[in-house]
């Protein structure tokens, strides 16, 4: 394995870690005009995800930074061609974090509802337009012979990619109640239970034909064998029906993993439909980006694996050590 495709690999790997980590917190965020009866149990959904929604997001972080040091091409073509979509998710996420830090300034119920809604309209805003725009890098944009953009902002949505953007939004709310039926207890429990087993059908619905969809897309517009991504498709879509069906059955550690790797594998279909391309250009396909016309040289991916080896086991030991500090539920008796 050459170091391109070793980096192209991990930033693949970057996204599905960001996806299955942030998803549940978007969805819990979704599940907050829904499932809690009053602010005190909004309270108590804030905090299922308040001492890890930060460190979940430093996923998406280290993904660009990774695109941009070792893809540099890619990483300026796709954001400067997607710069409208990917400021309206920094908007969703910079209203996210406000909510998080000003719904507590104030005891007033009007200005925590107020912060409550405006966290669960960022929550449904940033992953339909990340559907949207991951899906593009398979399906294809308008791209000059140098590598440029040349589309505009309503070219980035078809059948295909609104299909992505609606299937990430199911997928997260139903993450997001698992997680939570993981999390709370008693009524509140209950409610995240039933919110989980009625939005499983959509789920299911909309990821399945997003999975079937890739794969077609992967032949038609990336000109590649569908071997990998059918294999990878086959298993998201497995992964989710036992997610589904641990759910159906109430056993919520088993639908929370295999949803969890169903989204992995859902993020690992539309790479393996998309390698060796990291961009596809259409119409015009010739000014594709590829692994190997769009990395940095050797000498910087060498140095930035050497990094990779050291940081990235210290990073995810962390992380798993905070999970595991806050794997309780949460319970609200202290919000009393």
């Amino acid at each position: 394995m050459t170091l391109q495709i070793f980096w192209f690999c991990l930033i693949a790997l970057l996204w599905a870690g960001y996806f299955v980590l942030e998803g549940f917190d978007f969805g819990v965020g979704m599940l907050l005009p829904f499932v809690p009866r009053d602010e005190h149990e909004r309270s108590i959904l804030f905090r299922t995800i308040g001492p890890v929604w930060d460190g979940n997001e430093v996923w998406l972080v280290v993904a660009g930074g990774a695109t941009f040091a070792a893809f540099p091409s890619w990483y300026a073509t796709m954001f400067s061609g997607f710069y409208i979509a990917l400021l309206l998710v920094l908007l969703f996420l910079m209203v996210r974090v406000v909510s998080f830090e000003w719904r507590g300034k104030s005891e007033s119920s009007r200005w925590r509802s107020s912060w409550s809604y405006a966290n669960a309209l960022a929550s449904f805003g940033a992953p339909f337009i990340w559907g949207v725009a991951l899906a593009n890098l398979l399906h294809g944009v308008p791209l000059s012979l140098s590598g440029d953009y040349a589309g505009s902002f309503a070219d980035l949505f078809s059948g295909y990619t609104v299909l992505a953007g609606v299937a990430t939004v199911a997928v997260f709310a139903f993450h997001g109640a698992g997680y939570l039926t993981l999390r709370t207890q008693n009524g509140l429990r209950d409610r995240a239970q039933q919110a989980a087993t009625r939005l499983a059908l959509p789920a299911a619905v909309t990821v399945g034909g997003f999975l079937v969809w890739t794969v077609f897309v992967a032949s038609d517009r990336n000109h590649n064998s569908i071997a990998a991504p059918l294999v990878l498709a086959l298993l998201a879509g497995a992964a989710l029906l036992v997610g589904i069906a641990g759910t159906f059955r109430r056993r919520s550690p088993i639908g929370f993993v295999f949803t969890a790797a169903g989204v992995a594998l859902v993020v690992g279909t539309l790479f393996a439909g998309l390698y060796p391309r990291v961009l596809v250009s259409f119409p015009d396909f010739s000014n594709s980006l590829t692994v190997a016309n769009s990395a940095a040289a050797h000498y910087t991916l060498g140095a930035m694996t050497v990094v990779a080896a050291i940081v990235t086991p210290i990073v995810l030991l962390y992380q798993g050590w905070t999970y595991y500090v806050f794997r309780a539920r949460v319970t609200g008796d202290e919000l009393a």
